[in-house]
């Protein structure tokens, strides 16, 4: 029971992990609250990767190695 509940908290984090990594392609107000609120919940992830893993030809590769890497984690768990 608990399992699948940590399933369905990495799917709903990949939900969130995917509007951001859509974000970064359209122009958008970077104050925006909502945009802020993505920043803050994503970030903490997202930066230790950025440390290990650098940017390919100046494209940030972070988002997509995480939302992978949750993946694992979400059928790991669900």
């Amino acid at each position: 029971m608990e399992l699948a509940f940590v399933g369905q908290i990495l799917g709903l984090y990949k939900m969130v992990l995917l509007v951001r990594i859509i974000l970064t392609w359209i122009p958008h107000n970077p104050n925006n609250s909502a945009a802020i609120f993505l920043y803050k919940i994503t970030e903490p992830i997202l930066e230790p990767v950025r440390r290990i893993i650098p940017s390919i030809g100046g494209i940030d590769i972070s988002p997509i190695l995480v939302f992978f890497g949750l993946g694992l984690l979400q059928r790991a768990f669900g």
